[in-house]
């Protein structure tokens, strides 16, 4: 799935003693669909706005649903995404996922301010990658006194690019840690009083066939009246930095607000009850870590 990981080698040692007590090949079947059960149950305890219908995004969006999609409010995806282990902020605003879970996207939104896209014919993304590898060498030596492996940026799976009918920027990074693939596809969507903030959690094998309907579904999403970016009025306040910042900290801000296990609940789905279990210390371990300095929230992946 999408990983936006701080600690995949921790993850990868977990995850291959989970496998090594995994239930023989017969039993294989019963098992899953009772880890699945118990999946299911810990879902229907939220409130989901199912399809087809127009979703709230806060007070400050909405997206329409299609049949088969559903979306959890923004207290509901906190605590989703505390299950999952990650650390959460007040800028939560939604959930959407298909019925199958199988992925979702997370929406979140950021009132830096009114976003200047003067800079939309000038993306230089050869600068900016420069950038995140700069980032990422110091961000490693960090991770190292900490005894966790390192992050390689590897390059762009999607160059930077902006749709300025849509005021959509987007781009996809390629990284690997310990011989793993790690994708981060980012989005951010622009409004007069900030950014929303849209991360796709799917997995690298899957984004390309993912993607158009993740597309089809962001057509559906519209800032509420007196939120849309030309509705900006003088006055109104602007952010300090513009497109390329966006690329560059928005990279570093994804590991932070979707942590490190963002995607269990989709990748491991079969092993569910197993992972809540074992995931609550970790969980709990990784908020107190992130917190202890600015090195975490930081981190450019």
């Amino acid at each position: 799935m999408k990983k936006h990981i701080i600690l995949w080698g921790l993850l990868w040692s977990f995850v291959s003693a989970i496998h090594a007590a995994e239930p023989a090949p017969a039993e294989d079947a019963a098992a899953a669909e009772g880890n699945s059960a118990e999946f299911d149950a810990f879902m229907a305890q939220f409130s989901w706005t199912e399809g087809p219908a127009l979703g709230a995004l806060g007070d400050k969006a909405e997206i329409q649903l299609p049949e088969g999609f559903k979306l959890a409010n923004a207290n509901d995806t906190r605590k989703i995404m505390e299950a999952f282990g990650n650390i959460v902020s007040d800028k939560e605003l939604g959930l959407v996922a298909p019925k199958s879970f199988d992925w979702f996207i997370v929406f979140e939104f950021d009132d830096i301010g009114y976003v200047k896209d003067d800079e939309k014919n000038d993306l230089d993304a050869g600068k900016m990658l420069e950038s995140l590898k700069q980032g990422t060498e110091y961000a490693n030596q960090e991770r190292a006194k900490m005894g966790i492996p390192p992050l390689n940026i590897v390059g762009w799976q999607l160059k930077p690019r902006y749709n300025d009918k849509s005021k959509l920027l987007e781009w996809s990074i390629k990284a690997e840690s310990e011989g793993s693939e790690v994708l981060n596809h980012n989005t951010r969507i622009l409004g007069r009083h900030g950014v929303m903030e849209v991360a796709l959690v799917v997995g690298p094998e899957e984004i390309d066939a993912t993607l158009p309907t993740f597309y089809s579904l962001l057509e559906g999403f519209s800032y509420k009246e007196g939120n849309k970016y030309a509705e900006y009025r003088e006055g109104d306040k602007i952010a300090k930095y513009g497109l390329a910042a966006l690329v560059v900290g928005g990279t570093a801000a994804a590991a932070a607000k979707l942590g490190l296990f963002a995607w269990i609940a989709v990748m491991f789905k079969k092993l569910w009850k197993l992972i809540v279990i074992a995931f609550v210390a970790v969980g709990s371990w990784l908020k107190k870590l992130a917190g202890g300095g600015p090195a975490v929230r930081e981190d450019p992946h």
